[in-house]
């Protein structure tokens, strides 16, 4: 499994939106109108990383949701994280 670099990870993270380069991991932040929303969203986004058997560390304060991808096994970014950040920038 091929782990990318910040140079490697920034043209791909080019078709993504809004998703930043962080200690070997992507991240972004998210903002709803209220907890429900956040939480809803939180839902759709377990219930797709569950089917690509790849989960992401979820952290959520009232309408708030910032999520970070890393593949641990690689200690780093992987093909794993690009495809999960492309399917929650569809949930939205």
């Amino acid at each position: 499994m091929k782990k990318y670099n910040r140079e490697e990870v920034a043209p791909m993270l080019l078709n993504l939106n809004d998703w930043q380069f962080n200690s070997e991991g992507i991240e972004k932040k998210f903002q709803f109108r209220n907890f429900i929303e956040a939480l809803g969203f939180m839902v759709k986004v377990g219930v797709v990383s569950e089917k690509m058997n790849h989960h992401p560390e979820l952290f959520n304060v009232y309408n708030k949701v910032n999520i970070r991808l890393t593949t641990h096994d690689a200690s780093g970014v992987t093909d794993k994280d690009i495809k999960l950040a492309s399917e929650i920038d569809v949930l939205l």
